[in-house]
């Protein structure tokens, strides 16, 4: 025991000894919860040094605890060998570089492992609502106002704005409120709350949908209803 504390406390596993001692603390404090595991995800780039994906506490913890490991280990070795001088230090320093090399290393093959068990998944986006149908929730819909309720992939619903295209921004025939003529002649009925509606574009300046008229009876069970 006295051996493995002598190596503890001398370079360089006292250097990884005391970054230890930070990881511990920190994911004490994480258990209390007066910190929070993603604190340092936004302060780090990790996608270029190959470990995005996973928390940035938990690579660094994994570093840590790894070069701790090795550097007690080849500190322990480099005790019983017997050398002083500069070859214990140049041999040291070796040591050094070397928990950090294994380290990294053990550290990349673990967030691999990580990643193909759980593969990252793309963020929700409003492109995800397109060619989902709405229902209306504002009395009418028109080209400056009105807003709809529509049902994600997983279940859950969000509401969103909601345009209308008018007489006197209609393009190609496209039709709007009160009876503006259709592509095919025939007229649109206007969105009313309760109607329903196809999300068919969306306009990044305005943070709203573009919504058409949508007859439920002509398709009663659509693929992606809302």
């Amino acid at each position: 025991m006295q051996e493995f504390l002598n190596a503890g406390t001398a370079f360089p596993a006292v250097l990884f000894g005391a970054a230890l001692a930070v990881v511990v603390c920190f994911w004490l404090l994480v258990l209390v919860g007066a910190a929070d595991h993603h604190s340092f995800d936004g302060d780090l780039g990790t996608g270029m040094a190959g470990v995005g994906g996973v928390p940035v506490t938990v690579t660094v913890s994994v570093m840590v605890v790894v070069g701790w490991f090795t550097s007690l280990t080849g500190t322990v070795l480099l005790h019983r060998s017997g050398v002083t001088g500069l070859t214990r230090a140049g041999l040291a320093c070796a040591v050094l570089a070397g928990a950090l090399l294994i380290a990294w290393a053990v550290m990349r093959v673990l967030v691999r492992l990580v990643r193909r068990r759980f593969p990252e998944e793309p963020p929700p986006s409003r492109q995800d609502f397109l060619g989902r149908i709405c229902t209306v929730r504002t009395g009418s819909v028109s080209s400056d106002f009105g807003q709809a309720e529509v049902a994600a992939v997983d279940g859950s619903t969000a509401i969103v704005q909601v345009r209308l295209l008018g007489p006197a921004n209609a393009v190609d025939g496209v039709g709007g409120v009160g009876g503006v003529g259709g592509v095919d002649g025939t007229e649109l009925a206007a969105l009313t709350s309760g109607s329903a509606g196809l999300l068919y574009a969306y306009d990044d300046e305005g943070e709203f949908f573009w919504v058409s008229p949508y007859d439920r009876a002509l398709d009663p069970e659509p693929p992606r209803s809302g």
